[in-house]
């Protein structure tokens, strides 16, 4: 990771900036231009690697949804995601946020939120996305229940994934997962 990589958030919703991102550099770009939802960023000198959008539920004020990640396609992979992830995270408890939640779409994601101590509910979106909430602690290493259960949570996310059309590199991931324990947090 560069030594000058920050991350910043910028704002909360509904007063978030406009965030003008390269459609050819971030998936999502266009979401980022709206100014209902909270935006925070990470930062390689003056150029932003990577972005997120956050809003309140709709129904829950004690639930914050973290809408789009993207971290731009060069840096994929560095961990960028996940820390700018549990920035947003961590503010959000300050501010009181009960829960935090996020829908995923791909497996990659999923292995990513993992990282920043997010779990499979067992629920998905209308649109066939995974939703994933904050686990503020982790089985202990002395519970050999609670370290299975995770460990069942996490293959059942990975497991939604499998029955889907996806791609060589979705399905060659998803292998190299089968009976695997979950990412370090």
């Amino acid at each position: 990771m560069s030594p000058d990589l920050s991350y910043e958030l910028l704002g909360w919703p509904p007063d978030g900036p406009k965030l003008p991102l390269d459609h050819k550099r971030f998936s999502y770009a266009g979401k980022f231009v709206m100014t209902n939802t909270g935006k925070a960023v990470a930062r390689d000198g003056e150029t932003i690697v990577a972005a997120i959008a956050f809003n309140e539920d709709r129904t829950d004020e004690r639930t914050l949804w973290l809408r789009y990640v993207t971290v731009a396609h060069d840096r994929r992979g560095e961990g960028i995601g996940p820390e700018l992830v549990s920035l947003v995270r961590d503010h959000a408890a300050e501010r009181g946020y009960e829960r935090v939640r996020i829908a995923v779409n791909n497996p990659f994601a999923y292995e990513a939120l993992y990282r920043a101590g997010f779990a499979y509910t067992g629920e998905t979106t209308g649109i066939a996305e995974l939703v994933l909430e904050y686990q503020s602690s982790t089985a202990s290493e002395n519970d050999p229940t609670g370290a299975k259960r995770e460990r069942d949570t996490y293959q059942a996310g990975l497991d939604e994934f499998r029955d889907r059309d996806l791609s060589t590199e979705e399905t060659d991931f998803l292998e190299s997962r089968v009976g695997s324990e979950p990412p370090d947090r």
